[in-house]
């Protein structure tokens, strides 16, 4: 028996969005009108280029941002969660799969020291440049009318367990715990064995009880969470098994 636990990152393991809680380090902690209103939909990595570049111009260095960036708030019962996966890691393997960047979630996790918690990250590319400026790129390229242009979380779970069957590793059940609409495409990927974990009163779990009422229901069982002690209790009963 191996489980899979796929988990999102912002509004799920932190309780605020990383891409938007980094704004605190600007000039009196907010972006130029033009710059927050130059967003256009699906194009997330893009703008928030444009908001490190920002900073960057404005003197804002690393050291100032990682200090900022490790304050932000775990979600209700987070921490509890990572710290019972960590102590079962011979039952679960642990994914992230974000639209935030590498550089955020791996400041946010080494700080509280989850970061052996998950096997692996994926999301898009982050790293200082020479000049000291934060960049970020695409994490890939795909096909799906549904995602933003950067990232298929679909892709990326169906490629990630393609891998593992290769090296011989299949999963007793998935576990997809997340809360935004751009979770709902690698939601509907999963079988009827495995479980969707969206969080209370997000997106994630009005568009599951949307495609519920419009007759099309997800595949797989929905457990909606509001504290992450929800989902160690799950868990649990899954382990006694």
């Amino acid at each position: 028996m191996r489980f899979l636990l796929v988990f999102d990152f912002d509004h799920t393991i932190v309780d605020e969005n990383s891409d938007t809680w980094i704004v605190k380090c600007a000039p009196e902690k907010k972006l130029p009108n033009g710059l927050r209103n130059s967003y256009r939909a699906g194009h997330w990595t893009e703008y928030m280029g444009r908001v490190f570049a920002y900073l960057g111009d404005n003197g804002v260095r690393e050291d100032e941002m990682k200090r900022t960036m490790t304050t932000i708030p775990f979600t209700a019962g987070m921490v509890d969660l990572l710290g019972f996966i960590g102590e079962n890691k011979e039952l679960f393997d642990c994914i992230i799969v974000s639209d935030s960047n590498t550089v955020f979630i791996d400041w946010i996790l080494k700080a509280a020291d989850f970061h052996k918690v998950f096997d692996e990250v994926f999301t898009n590319p982050a790293a200082f440049s020479s000049t000291g400026y934060l960049t970020v790129q695409d994490f890939h390229a795909h096909r799906c009318a549904k995602c933003p242009k950067n990232l298929c979380k679909r892709k990326v779970l169906k490629e990630f367990l393609v891998k593992q069957l290769e090296r011989g590793v299949s999963y007793t059940q998935i576990a997809y715990i997340g809360d935004g609409g751009n979770d709902l495409c690698p939601v509907m990927f999963l079988k009827k064995d495995d479980i969707a974990m969206p969080r209370q009163g997000y997106t994630l779990e009005k568009k599951i009880s949307q495609l519920a009422q419009d007759l099309s229901p997800v595949e797989c069982s929905v457990l909606v969470w509001s504290s992450a002690t929800d989902i160690i209790s799950y868990l649990k009963l899954l382990i006694k098994e």
